[in-house]
């Protein structure tokens, strides 16, 4: 899946969770994906983190923080 679409979607869902959940909007972003993500679209855009941060200039801060967390509970079986 294009890197760029994934980050509209966490975008999306950082809005949402922004909302809702305050200053835990990361956490509850990081276990949105890691439950209702395939584990596909989580390598790309954990790799993508991790090798490319330009191709995520457009992430938010919340999906930022989420995609770090995810990256760093999740690395050994995403």
């Amino acid at each position: 899946m294009n890197v760029e679409r994934l980050v509209a979607m966490v975008n999306d869902i950082a809005a949402f969770f922004a909302g809702e959940a305050g200053p835990d909007a990361p956490a509850a972003v990081a276990n949105h994906l890691r439950r209702f993500w395939e584990p596909r679209m989580r390598r790309q855009i954990i790799e993508a983190y991790r090798t490319d941060p330009s191709s995520l200039r457009n992430l938010s801060d919340t999906g930022r923080a989420a995609i770090s967390l995810l990256g760093d509970q999740d690395s050994p079986r995403v």
